[in-house]
């Protein structure tokens, strides 16, 4: 059963950093170069993709939590820096959302991303 919930919990985290990947390293490019500056296909794009990756958060929640409770992981400092950048990056999502053209969070965001999943690694072994 664990290994159900470390496969979730790891396809959760690659939809939402794999995502971001392919956002900004294919599709904003793409549409930017694109001719006539329809903006509307991108902006049903990353509605989607929200809409993905709040399930995908839930889902993080979710098996993060039952799987630091399994292993003991809790008292963990490794465990204690990822989550404090899952709230840094939780916060940085929500200034997003007020200002979707500031492309320093996005930045921020992916950096803080990558961080989170580093840590992960980390607590895993």
């Amino acid at each position: 059963m664990w290994e159900l919930v470390r496969w979730l919990h790891l396809l959760a985290m690659a939809f939402f950093v794999g995502g971001q990947i392919v956002l900004a390293g294919a599709v904003v490019p793409a549409f930017r170069r694109a001719e006539g500056r329809d903006r509307d296909p991108l902006r049903a794009i990353a509605r989607r993709f929200g809409q993905g990756t709040l399930v995908a958060i839930a889902v993080l929640v979710a098996t993060g939590s039952a799987m630091a409770g399994h292993y003991g992981d809790w008292s963990s400092s490794t465990l204690q820096v990822k989550l404090g950048l899952v709230v840094l990056v939780a916060v940085l999502v929500g200034a997003h959302l007020r200002r979707p053209t500031n492309h320093a969070l996005d930045g921020l965001i992916f950096v803080g991303s990558l961080a989170i999943v580093w840590l992960g690694i980390a607590v895993a072994h």
